[in-house]
């Protein structure tokens, strides 16, 4: 499948297409809605499905130096990513160096709902993938946010001598965190009979209830850029634009080295250029009360999430088949 193929195809899939409904529906000011108990339950399942796939496939292949190497790469990245991202916010735009702290501490995190989409259309082009790249997704949750509190420490001495014991708790008791790692857990220990027995509950619902789940990230991201794009310059939109394409090939990079699939490259590229909206907004809010969520959530819903999943995936499919010799 050509990239212009695999463009198509992930912008018509349904996935997309209830994003962009709910993305308008918000813009249009519709009264369209997912309760929040219901968008909660969504987000649940979808972190118990791809979390237990991903440990059955690490049952079947085991742990080895693949695994550790990509889990690595990972984090690595996602403690690099952030320095990046501070810099250019602090050479480009106006951002207090608290704000561009915050900002960066997102896009070195991850984004798993785009992790998901991007699961999905690497199914879409027929490509397999390493199961670990859960796990990796996992631990790239938190150097990024420890890189952007050092940073936000840095500029305000007054700070550095707070305990930092209380967030890393609070970042690995999160909700999706403790789903996602559970299931795996789960996943790893009981294999493909476990999976056999819950087939019907993670495999043919997955991607309606996943179309549910975009239709409500669309009504989000509409509604944070309709009350709080006023609050963003030009320069960080176009940072918000730019930014994962950075990442992207900073990813790419790695992959010439990790022995990955097209796939699994696929997927890694596209969590390090994915920026988070869960976690890292929550670890904001305690760590960084003066960071302003209508700039950093706004940025990472309303402006790199409708990037990602409707020219990004398509992109870092395309990078990835370069760089991992796929077709």
């Amino acid at each position: 499948m050509s990239g212009i193929d695999l463009a198509i195809a992930n912008l018509t899939s349904p996935m997309v297409l209830f994003f962009v409904l709910g993305f308008a529906a918000a813009l249009a000011r519709s009264d369209l809605s997912v309760p929040e108990a219901i968008a909660k339950a969504l987000a649940l399942y979808l972190m118990l499905a791809i979390g237990f796939k991903g440990g059955v496939e690490i049952n079947k292949t085991g742990i080895d130096a693949r695994m550790l190497g990509a889990i690595g790469a990972g984090a690595l990245l996602s403690a690099v990513i952030p320095l990046i991202g501070y810099g250019l916010l602090r050479l480009t735009t106006r951002l207090s160096a608290v704000d561009a702290a915050a900002v960066a501490a997102h896009y070195g995190s991850i984004s798993i709902v785009t992790f998901v989409a991007g699961t999905e259309a690497v199914r879409l082009a027929g490509w397999p993938f390493e199961g670990y790249l859960v796990a990796v997704a996992a631990i790239m949750e938190t150097p990024a946010i420890m890189v952007a509190l050092l940073l936000a420490r840095r500029a305000a001495p007054d700070r550095r001598g707070e305990p930092v014991g209380a967030l890393l708790r609070e970042i690995g008791l999160n909700g999706s965190i403790v789903m996602l790692i559970g299931s795996f857990i789960i996943g790893a220990i009981t294999g493909p009979k476990g999976l056999q027995m819950i087939d019907p509950f993670i495999g043919a619902p997955f991607r309606g209830i996943l179309c549910l789940f975009l239709l409500d990230m669309g009504l989000v991201a509409g509604r944070g850029l309709r009350e709080g794009g006023r609050l963003l310059s030009l320069p960080v939109i176009a940072f918000g634009l730019y930014m994962p394409l950075i990442s992207a090939v900073l990813a790419a990079a790695f992959c010439l080295v990790l022995p990955l699939s097209p796939g699994g490259a696929a997927l890694l590229i596209t969590l390090s250029a994915s920026a988070s909206y869960i976690a890292v907004p929550a670890a904001m809010r305690l760590a960084l009360p003066e960071a302003r969520p209508a700039i950093y959530l706004t940025l990472s819903l309303a402006v790199t999430f409708p990037f990602n999943l409707t020219i990004g995936l398509p992109l870092y499919l395309f990078l990835a088949a370069r760089v991992s010799g796929g077709n």
